[in-house]
């Protein structure tokens, strides 16, 4: 498993921004000199990468929080579509943190460790027999977002049917996930959201109307091209 790759996969993930817009083209680079990603997965990311490269930024934000933080059908917080609110999701999260943790890694983020862009950089840490099997874990819920982006018809999608190969994931029976009913009014929502709040160690979800932390955005995506990483994965997220 390629370490830029994922780093690459995970960056465009996250909130887009003037710097993720700027790293656009060296992304795609990235991804063609490594050769994970194979042509006809390219062929998937390549709308994905148009839109964020270009056009109406602020319409794109928009539509990454309308997508994403608005709701809990493409919640990009791993454990929220098999544990929803049970207690097993608390514990599930302290045994993802304590697997960074053991892997020598600060994860130091306003995200909770099921985010799955976080738990990206984490894979990337990894040898590729390690990045593989842990990539693996969560096939299922990666290959049901997939299904989903692509049945709401967003550029978003590709990039999740990219995540789904590499997982190994396939799509599984409604019934195996949690069943999410996404509020419809803001005061629904604001009260769906102020349930679910979960205090996990120094870490907290952010607020569902704020634009996704990403202050680490800049320094991954410079780690993401520096020749000095690419072999040598870093080892704090």
């Amino acid at each position: 498993m390629g370490t830029v790759t994922l780093r690459a996969l995970s960056a465009l993930l996250h909130y887009p921004d003037k710097d993720l817009r700027a790293a656009v083209p060296e992304i795609r680079r990235a991804l063609l000199l490594e050769r994970v990603v194979g042509e006809k997965q390219m062929l998937r990311l390549e709308p994905l990468l148009f839109r964020l490269s270009g056009g109406d930024l602020i319409a794109l934000q928009e539509h990454y929080v309308e997508l994403f933080d608005r709701g809990r059908t493409h919640s990009l917080h791993l454990f929220e579509h098999v544990h929803g609110e049970s207690r097993d999701r608390g514990q599930a999260m302290v045994d993802l943190r304590d697997r960074y943790v053991a892997a020598g890694l600060d994860p130091a983020s306003n995200e909770l460790p099921d985010y799955l862009p976080l738990f990206l950089e984490y894979c990337s840490t990894l040898p590729k027999e390690e990045a593989l099997a842990e990539l693996s874990e969560p096939g299922a819920i990666i290959a049901m977002l997939a299904d989903r982006l692509d049945a709401r018809g967003t550029d978003y999608a590709g990039l999740l049917a990219v995540l789904r190969d590499l997982s190994g994931g396939q799509s599984v029976p409604p019934e195996a996930m949690i069943v999410v009913e996404d509020p419809d009014d803001l005061d629904a929502l604001d009260a769906a959201w102020e349930e679910e709040q979960i205090t996990f160690g120094a870490m907290a979800p952010s607020a569902p109307d704020a634009a996704p932390a990403c202050p680490q955005a800049q320094s991954m995506v410079s780690r993401i091209l520096d020749p000095l990483h690419a072999n040598q994965p870093s080892r704090s997220l």
